[in-house]
């Protein structure tokens, strides 16, 4: 759901629009990398590290130093959180054996030796993966939407809960709404890389509230990647969310909505409260204590 996407100045990526066709039969669909792609168009860990990091300091009155990111892809946001210091350690879990690879590859191969050694991954299913407890875990990208029945959804939770220390804090993201129903295309256009981010709502059961989405990638030269990601979820909304974690043991849940700008559009900033604005394409945090 494209909506108020988080925004993203990453720097340090090669410019998509320096690619050039290695020769007349090749294009930049062709030469163009898709978790690259992924990560220009709706990650932006910077922002989000600091985010949660502020968030947990307010909560506990401490630092959180052992970080889990689940369905952690490729780990961009676990190499980002051993940025913070020597005493910061970060574990990914994915159960995707290749973008593991890929981000051990192209994001932790690329951090000093020393922060390398302090980022675990690991290829496992969240629901049964085992690892120390953590002062915060983490679910974004929407990936915990996979789970597409409250007892699913509650067991997460619950695996969720018993992996946190006894202050820990756990962070997830949620979009909704009328907009989120839409069977819809939106593009983004980012000019300064040289392709356009095409968020594609192909699917909408409002009995169900199953969807399926995509994501697609157009390119200057008129080339496309279509369907370079497809996901098939349950649309869960903000208070289906926090009435499982509740009843998954944790002792609140609040969600962290995001503010305007002069103009009336997001501007990155997420606070704690009871009551959001009803507009048509929205996203949120939701933050539970144990």
């Amino acid at each position: 759901m494209q909506g108020r996407t988080k925004p993203n100045d990453r720097q340090g990526y090669k410019s998509l629009m320096s690619i050039k066709p290695a020769n007349k039969q090749q294009t930049a669909a062709d030469t163009a990398d898709i978790h690259e792609l992924y990560e220009l168009s709706v990650q932006n860990v910077e922002h989000e590290i600091e985010f949660i990091q502020a968030t947990f300091k307010t909560l506990t009155g401490r630092t959180a130093y052992l970080f889990r990111e689940d369905f952690c892809g490729t780990a961009s946001a676990s190499c980002e959180w051993v940025r913070q210091g020597i005493e910061y350690q970060a574990i990914g879990v994915d159960i995707d054996p290749s973008v593991l690879e890929w981000g051990r590859k192209n994001r932790v191969s690329k951090l000093p030796i020393e922060d390398q050694a302090r980022v675990r991954l690991i290829e496992s299913d969240v629901l049964t993966v085992e690892t120390p407890k953590v002062d915060m875990l983490v679910a974004f990208n929407f990936s915990y939407f996979i789970f597409d029945t409250r007892d699913k959804l509650r067991a997460y939770f619950e695996r969720a809960h018993e992996a946190l220390k006894d202050d820990g804090v756990f962070f997830c993201d949620l979009f909704g709404g009328p907009e989120a129903q839409e069977e819809t295309k939106e593009k983004t256009k980012h000019k300064k890389h040289g392709f356009s981010y095409v968020w594609h709502q192909a699917k909408f059961n409002p009995i169900t509230n199953f969807i399926r989405c995509h994501i697609h990638f157009h390119f200057k030269d008129g080339s496309k990647i279509k369907k370079a990601f497809t996901y098939e979820w349950r649309l869960w909304s903000a208070p289906e969310i926090r009435e499982l974690l509740l009843e998954a043991g944790f002792s609140k849940a609040t969600v962290y909505w995001e503010g305007e700008d002069e103009h009336g559009d997001g501007n990155g900033e997420f606070s704690p409260t009871e009551k959001g604005v009803a507009d048509l394409a929205w996203i949120a945090y939701i933050i539970a204590e144990k």
